[in-house]
């Protein structure tokens, strides 16, 4: 960005070229929340030359991405797995910056470590000539197709994350390029149907299916062009940030000040303030703070209750009829010992994975038999627990909009618990120093997200790029949204995606 006199003959020309930078430059942007895609937006505006500013509800940036610390152990209480490490590579070198600039990234071997119906269990390494192995150690000649699965994952990748990930979601032409014609197949189908139909082991194909659960939905709804998660997973691998991921946070924040963006911390919004049809600003604690443009980070349905009901594009109807990404049960554990026979990111799939995801997607309940994730940080990073001590995150995927009592977070902590020293064949319970627990209330108090959900609006066929939310309002001038309710969904790498598109929308 710059005056470009040097190039304009005419001397008016160049002044009005300056008086329009000018302008620009001093426009005003009030972003709400602080988020991955918030910080995103903010600081590729801030860049631009526009003047940014971040109103957060909570007492620290990062939108659900915040950390938990008590007696020495730290949890994160948000997003615990680093994927798609180009994504964020990309994302700071728009800025001319790298990530270890900000923070220092360690590879994971196993990536992460899979527990069945017995206390055996099968691990994701580091390589995919591990993972072959590994197939291969399960089924003798398992390989073979996954090898032929991955490349095509990897083919679908390069079209997702290199070009369709970067669409507005404006158009459905859009997502017609030369390279999705020939993938059309792909969109019809679901990728559970062509998981299964290579992958007749029942363990392997859960495994495969695992990866598209970060996109918020059953992979008996998910169209099979997502299996580019499955080369996230196994071609690009899992990474830890140190001392967790909410160094990614305190690195964007870094970034985003670096540029001019200002942080406001314990700031609720109580409204967007509309004149004549256009967005002037937001209303805090009945006072007014003006601006030229606002983005909402927050969730969208939230975003929306901040307006006027003439104002609001989405109905409550439309809201109820989505499909929602999970909800989470949650529990951050201090144990006065280090465990065995576990990982940094451990997976429960010992019970029934099809009747789980049949709890939370098609008969809401409260699931009998709970899949659930273990996540032990201080296995690798030793600044997440005392020494000699282990930090314990537990978490149970379940439906959003359930009813939640202390009475049912004990129940299926007593579950988990049980199962984790069951099939890991130690004592945990009595090793227990403390525990906290977060469920769908606190999502709703904390974070005003819809029904508590925690990972946003899943990516079905129908709630895909057009088809998601609009990044700008077509109803409030000069308003915006960002997110993982709109495009391009649900996730970090995506949320920072989506903070991009919605500074080119804007300029």
């Amino acid at each position: 960005m710059g005056f470009f006199i040097s190039k304009t003959k005419n001397t008016s020309s160049a002044v009005l070229i300056i008086s329009d930078y000018l302008c620009y430059a001093m426009k005003k942007i009030i972003v709400i929340g602080s988020g991955f895609s918030s910080i995103s937006a903010a600081t590729y505006l801030a860049k631009k030359g526009y003047s940014v500013e971040i109103f957060e509800k909570n007492s620290t940036p990062g939108g659900r991405a915040r950390q938990l610390k008590r007696d020495g152990f730290t949890f994160d209480i948000g997003p615990s797995w680093y994927w798609m490490p180009d994504v964020f590579e990309s994302y700071f070198n728009d800025f001319g910056r790298k990530v270890s600039d900000y923070y220092h990234l360690e590879k994971l071997d196993p990536g992460y470590e899979v527990y069945f119906d017995t206390s055996s269990s099968i691990k994701i390494g580091d390589t995919l000539e591990k993972i072959y192995a590994a197939f291969e150690q399960e089924q003798k000649g398992s390989s073979v197709p996954l090898k032929k699965f991955i490349k095509k994952a990897e083919d679908n990748y390069n079209i997702a994350i290199k070009d369709l990930v970067y669409r507005p979601g404006i158009s459905p032409f859009e997502l017609v390029t030369p390279a999705t014609i020939k993938k059309l197949g792909y969109f019809l189908s679901t990728v559970k149907k062509e998981i299964v139909k290579e992958f007749d082991n029942p363990r392997l194909a859960q495994i495969l299916q695992f990866p598209v659960l970060f996109l918020g939905a059953k992979p008996s709804q998910t169209p099979a062009f997502y299996n580019f998660m499955n080369f996230a997973d196994f071609g690009l691998g899992t990474w830890h940030p140190d001392k967790g991921m909410y160094s990614v946070v305190e690195g964007m924040v870094k970034l985003a000040e670096e540029h001019g963006v200002v942080f406001h911390t314990n700031q609720n919004v109580e409204k967007i303030n509309v004149a004549n049809g256009k967005a002037t600003g937001i209303t805090i604690n009945g006072k007014e703070h003006n601006a030229d443009i606002v983005i909402s980070g927050a969730d969208y349905h939230h975003s929306e209750s901040l307006l006027d009901s003439q104002y609001r594009v989405y109905s409550e109807t439309y809201w109820d009829k989505k499909t929602f990404a999970p909800s989470s049960l949650l529990f951050f554990i201090g144990l006065d010992k280090k465990v065995k026979n576990v990982s940094h990111h451990t997976l429960f799939f010992d019970v029934d994975f099809d009747a789980h995801a049949n709890d939370i997607y098609d008969s809401p309940k409260w699931p009998d038999n709970p899949l659930f994730y273990a996540n032990f940080p201080s296995i690798t990073d030793k600044s997440m627990a005392p020494e000699g001590k282990e930090a314990c995150f537990l978490l149970i995927p379940i439906a959003p909009g359930l009813n939640d009592t202390a009475e049912l977070r004990e129940k299926y902590f007593n579950i988990v618990i049980d199962r984790l020293e069951k099939r890991t064949q130690q004592q945990i319970k009595k090793h227990i120093l403390f525990s906290e627990s977060f469920c769908v209330n606190d999502f709703v108090e904390t974070y005003n997200s819809y029904k508590g959900n925690a990972y946003g609006m899943a990516n079905t066929l129908l709630q895909t790029a057009f088809l998601r939310p609009k990044l700008k309002s077509k109803k409030v001038k000069n308003l915006f949204f960002t997110g993982q309710l709109t495009v391009p969904g649900p996730g970090v790498p995506p949320s920072l995606i989506s903070g991009k598109l919605v500074s080119e929308l804007i300029e």
